[in-house]
């Protein structure tokens, strides 16, 4: 099996992901991806496309590069990222993975600041006198 290479993206992070046949690591950004998400609710999401399809991943090496945004968007991109390439992989693994929405793109990101209020929505006190 040759290297299998995906994007996933998830609000501000783009995570390019590298699938290859080995013993189960996944290293982000050179490390454990155990060391760059020590929350213990972030790591579920990584390795959530594993569980889906019901395929050990201690088969695989997963190498992974992502930047922008915070932990969980990065966290969900790698899950978007892995999910693409094993799809790329194995074609039988789509219809699952579909059905739980995880090769669908999230497009929500934060709504912009608008001129004359403090946040995007949010208005100053209105005082009638």
């Amino acid at each position: 099996m040759e290297q299998i290479n995906a994007i996933g993206r998830r609000k501000a992070s783009v995570a390019r992901v590298y699938l290859t046949q080995g013993s189960g690591k996944i290293t982000v950004n050179g490390k454990d991806y155990k060391d760059h998400f020590p929350q213990k609710h972030i790591q579920p999401r990584v390795i959530q496309p594993f569980q889906i399809i019901d395929v050990d991943n201690a088969i695989y090496d997963i190498t992974v590069n992502v930047k922008g945004g915070g932990i969980k968007g990065q966290a969900e991109a790698i899950r978007m990222g892995i999910s693409r390439a094993l799809v790329k992989l194995n074609e039988d693994f789509k219809t699952p993975l579909k059905h739980q929405k995880m090769l669908t793109r999230d497009a929500r990101v934060v709504e912009r600041k608008k001129y004359g209020k403090p946040k995007a929505r949010k208005s100053f006190q209105f005082s009638k006198r």
